[in-house]
């Protein structure tokens, strides 16, 4: 049986086994529904073993549990490690809801639902793409699953899991469907993801506040030293001043750079969308290229003195900020952290102390465009589709991908479906039913593909 017809005969059951998850309101970060994350737990081994899997069970991490499953084709077939997450965010604010959220419906051709795309939605495609290829006979590769309940909160027990059990994960590729394509008739593959560095300053200066009057002019202010140490690291092309920063960043291929430019991109609406003039940014790149695959310095918040009502003459004794670099593959964040924390320290006058505390890190990730997993991928969303899907890098940063290659030793192929359209971690989170079909057609065709 054709997949189309495959999809078609079963809709209306896929959905319901869909809706049976999603009415599980399984938000890891609050303590409340600690209860449903078990339960959303045990309502996916229950589908894993129905789609075909040969095992599946609940295991415990020192958080929420975790569900593996695997099916074992032969011991000379490659291997598929296919991850997801069955946590979902929080709700909030309800009002805005035009529906319940955790009471999924079909309307105007799309799922309305918490977790309708981020991340059920996605993981059902991986699933019934699976079944498919099960029912069918047609299964030619081992897979494995890994659905963890934390991702929304940073996934602090998913590191210590890894760790624990290499042999049982052991893959030749993992799979992902939790990222996002340019849009419904431009598909796309996530090929890398940002890390991140990130730090709190504290400038001291005077053991007090000081009358402004009496001490201006001849106390050296932490606010204006902080402003002035910030300033002076990045230059006036955009690059960050840190000695060694750059050494590790890799150039981005030329074929990838080709791909950038091919994707549609309007200036003006880009400035107008977000309110400003001009764009500035590292000299020498274009805007995509500046926000998805170039390392990145960003001052996220700056405080000290008086910021009350009315007017207070002082003189600060403490100056504060909080400082984020986002990174590219190849940089480690340890590394670039003590890189930063050495060179503001070394440039920190005499008449101020600094302390910097390292507050968050991970590292970026780039999955080769080359790799015979990726040209499967491309080949699936190719023949659902009906175009070659572009390769694009993604600015913003998902620590686990990384870890998986540096714990796993195994590279991700990041085969999302999301649209911008369907708000994810906003009310109203849906899918549209054609991009679920399609996203289990381009995983079926990567299944048959993928040697």
């Amino acid at each position: 049986m054709e997949i189309k017809q495959y999809i078609r005969e079963n809709e209306s059951r896929f959905l319901e086994e869909l809706f049976s998850l999603i009415r599980i309101p399984s938000i890891s970060s609050q303590s409340e529904h600690k209860a449903d994350m078990v339960r959303c737990a045990e309502r996916w081994k229950e589908l894993l073993l129905e789609a075909g899997a040969d095992k599946a069970e609940v295991m415990p991490s020192k958080g929420n549990p975790l569900v593996y499953a695997e099916k074992h084709v032969s011991d000379e077939a490659k291997t598929i490690l296919v991850y997801a997450h069955y946590d979902v965010m929080p709700v909030e604010p309800l009002e805005l809801w035009k529906s319940e959220p955790f009471d999924p419906v079909v309307r105007d051709g799309h799922i309305w639902a918490r977790g309708a795309d981020d991340d059920k939605g996605q993981s059902m495609i991986q699933v019934k793409a699976f079944e498919y290829m099960v029912r069918e006979g047609l299964l030619r590769n081992n897979v494995k699953f890994i659905f963890e309940g934390e991702e929304e909160i940073g996934s602090p027990s998913l590191n210590a899991f890894l760790h624990e059990h290499r042999q049982l994960l052991k893959a030749d590729i993992i799979l992902v469907s939790d990222t996002s394509m340019l849009g419904a008739d431009l598909p796309s593959l996530t090929t890398g993801l940002r890390g991140l560095a990130y730090w709190e300053i504290e400038v001291t200066g005077p053991n007090r506040d000081l009358h402004s009057g009496h001490f201006g002019g001849a106390v050296a202010n932490p606010i204006n030293v902080l402003c002035k140490m910030m300033s002076d690291l990045q230059d006036e092309d955009g690059r960050v001043t840190v000695p060694g920063f750059y050494d590790d960043v890799l150039p981005v291929p030329q074929a990838e750079r080709d791909m950038i430019a091919q994707i549609p991109f309007d200036e003006e609406k880009y400035k107008a969308a977000i309110g400003v003039k001009a764009l500035k940014g590292e000299k020498g790149y274009s805007t995509l290229e500046r926000n998805s695959c170039r390392p990145s310095f960003d001052i996220c918040g700056i405080w000290g003195g008086y910021t009350g009502e009315g007017a207070k003459t002082v003189l600060p004794s403490k100056a504060y900020a909080k400082v984020s670099c986002r990174l590219v593959a190849n940089q480690d964040h340890a590394k670039i952290s003590q890189l930063f924390i050495d060179h503001v320290k070394a440039c920190a006058p005499d008449y101020v102390q600094v302390a910097i505390t390292p507050l968050h890190g991970g590292e970026g990730y780039v999955c080769p465009i080359d790799l015979p997993a990726y040209k499967a991928a491309e080949r699936g969303f190719e023949k659902a589709f009906g175009k070659k899907p572009l390769a694009v890098r993604r600015g913003g940063s998902i620590p686990i991908i990384s870890d998986f290659e540096q714990i796993l030793g195994i590279k991700t192929v990041l085969m999302g479906f999301g649209l911008e359209s369907n708000a994810i971690h906003s009310p109203n989170e849906n899918i549209p039913l054609d991009i679920l079909r399609k996203g289990i057609e381009a995983v079926v065709e990567f299944h048959k593909e993928f040697r």
